[in-house]
């Protein structure tokens, strides 16, 4: 070790840095091709919201101004759409910061956080940053194991992160799951829902952590645009929480956190309810259609209320990933989450999905065959 490293805080080297989806332009460069799509990264095929789109290039000749620090009217939309005050809302940086707020305000050194297994990896991060003790729970079949969590829960218990739907499974927990574990967990333990997915979720049964914090309790609830409304390269997302829990939290959020494009296009976006339900009904026709094209090749498939799959291909993901590259189709191996034969692939259009089965096809075969003449 040398002595720069050294001289660093010993945290940061239990955190493995985060690893993003391939840029589309990255591929293209390296291998000299034009025509990609990306599956990788759970973004809407459709694009960002119209609306949005129409307040940004209206908002663009203000680009000189700061933005609005307190995100005031952006939180009386969010406040207004959720049925909350304004109070109850926060705006981050996508809901990635939100998580590391959270940590930053309640985590010190020796406290524990509880996740599930494999699930989003910043809770992990965040936690660890912080000197925190990670707490990891196996899924379930391929779902939060709740009891299993709940009996988690110790002394230095600070945290729990709920997941729902998963990533990276897109499995979900029912409203009576949650309702059973909320009643084991303690008070003063803190509960963030991240439902980054939620506006995918078709199913009844479904779950989400509104009603404990409209009931006062410890909780949290994460949402973000960059999702259904499209606006992930704009790095928008919102929490909801007592204002007491907010107040705390907020003062770790560092001044100006949000540009004020993504305030405005977030604003804009909460009122493109055509965009966002025509997204919703392409991602449950295509996941349906997508998970039955898989399952048919013999390929377990999990039962996804997200906007992508999480399948068992068979073969080495890391090398199926690089495989597909050159046939112009990113997606996500499954090895960064410890499930080396499996894939993460985001619901596209028809036409991506289509071609994603070709390439996925083609590329699988080729390994089979590789592995044969070994």
């Amino acid at each position: 070790m040398s002595e720069l490293a050294r001289s660093a805080r010993p945290a940061i080297f239990d955190i493995q840095p985060y690893v993003p989806g391939k840029p589309i332009e990255e591929v293209q460069r390296e291998l000299g091709i034009s025509d990609v799509i990306k599956l990788a990264s759970n973004e809407n095929p459709l694009g960002p919201s119209p609306r949005a789109l129409e307040a940004l290039r209206e908002w663009l000749p203000k680009a000189h101004l700061y933005p609005d620090g307190g995100a005031t009217r952006l939180k009386e939309r969010i406040a207004l759409k959720v049925g909350v005050k304004p109070e109850n809302v926060i705006v981050g940086n996508g809901s990635d910061e939100l998580i590391k707020l959270v940590a930053e305000a309640f985590l010190n050194p020796g406290d524990e956080v509880v996740m599930a297994d494999p699930s989003f990896s910043e809770y992990a991060f965040a936690a660890l940053l912080l000197g925190a003790r990670v707490k990891k729970v196996a899924l379930l079949g391929e779902r939060h194991d709740l009891k299993a969590m709940a009996d988690a829960i110790g002394p230095r218990t600070k945290l729990v992160f709920i997941c729902n739907p998963n990533n990276p499974t897109g499995t979900i927990v029912s409203a009576a799951e949650v309702r059973e574990f909320m009643a084991a967990v303690p008070d003063e333990v803190l509960v963030v829902f991240d439902q980054a997915y939620e506006e995918y979720v078709t199913d009844p049964a479904y779950g989400g952590g509104l009603p404990y914090v409209l009931a006062g309790r410890r909780a949290v609830v994460l949402r973000t645009f960059s999702k259904i409304y499209g606006l992930a390269g704009l790095r928008v997302g919102y929490g909801i929480a007592s204002p007491e829990l907010l107040a705390l939290v907020e003062r770790a959020r560092e001044p100006f956190n949000v540009n004020q494009a993504a305030q405005v296009a977030a604003a804009a976006a909460l009122d493109d309810e055509e965009f966002v339900a025509r997204s919703r009904e392409l991602c449950a026709r295509e996941r349906e259609r997508l998970a039955t094209a898989l399952a048919g090749r013999g390929f377990p498939v999990d039962p996804s209320q997200a906007n992508f799959l999480f399948v068992d291909v068979g073969v080495d993901s890391a090398a199926l990933f690089r495989r597909m590259l050159p046939l112009g189709v990113i997606i996500r191996s499954g090895d960064i989450f410890r499930r080396p034969t499996s894939i993460r692939v985001t619901v596209g259009t028809p036409e991506q999905n289509d071609r994603f089965l070709a390439a996925l096809d083609t590329a699988r075969r080729a390994l089979l065959e590789e592995g044969e003449r070994a």
